[in-house]
């Protein structure tokens, strides 16, 4: 099983990514739950979410400890969410910041990424869950782009898809040219 921690704040639609991931994974047969885990539900308040992935039945319903990839929205709630722990040997962090950011993790593969900025340049608003999926998708390779995008059409519709599957898209090639 691949289980998915995301850590962001209210409004970055750190919900909607874990959903989108669960749609994305259930579109090509695997297993999928996605569920969020709020504080106080309000604009700006630290939001986690998870995501599990796996080829059989997932029967947990606990939050995410041991993650195997992390999605960071928001690089502000890095610490005061200890939003590194528990991350596995061999995972993956995927981080929303124009700048590298310092960690002292070992045997994790660390991006980062301006998902902000491609989400302003394509969709015209600071939402970064669809590009930090496509993403996502680049650096672990636990889903197809093709069912990210799928997933975020099925989200969305009309000229609100297709600038978040364009934005998605990017940071995918990005991420691909990079790693």
């Amino acid at each position: 099983m691949f289980q998915v921690r995301i850590h962001g704040r209210g409004g970055q639609g750190v919900v909607t990514a874990a959903e989108m991931l669960s749609i994305a994974a259930f579109l090509e047969k695997k297993y999928a739950q996605a569920f969020p885990s709020f504080g106080s539900e309000r604009m700006g308040a630290p939001v986690t979410a998870f995501c599990r992935i796996s080829a059989a039945e997932i029967r947990l319903r606990e939050p995410v400890l041991e993650p195997n990839a992390l999605i960071i929205q928001d690089r502000t709630v890095i610490e005061p969410s200890k939003a590194f722990d528990g991350i596995v040997d061999g995972g993956f962090v995927l981080i929303n910041s124009p700048v590298e950011i310092e960690h002292n993790l070992k045997n994790v593969r660390v991006k980062c990424i301006a998902a902000t900025g491609i989400a302003l340049e394509n969709v015209g608003r600071p939402i970064p869950n669809a590009v930090l999926l496509g993403g996502f998708a680049a650096l672990t390779g636990v889903v197809k782009i093709e069912s990210v995008i799928e997933a975020v059409k099925m989200k969305f519709s009309g000229a609100v898809a297709e600038k978040n599957v364009n934005a998605a898209r990017a940071a995918y090639e990005k991420i691909l040219k990079e790693v």
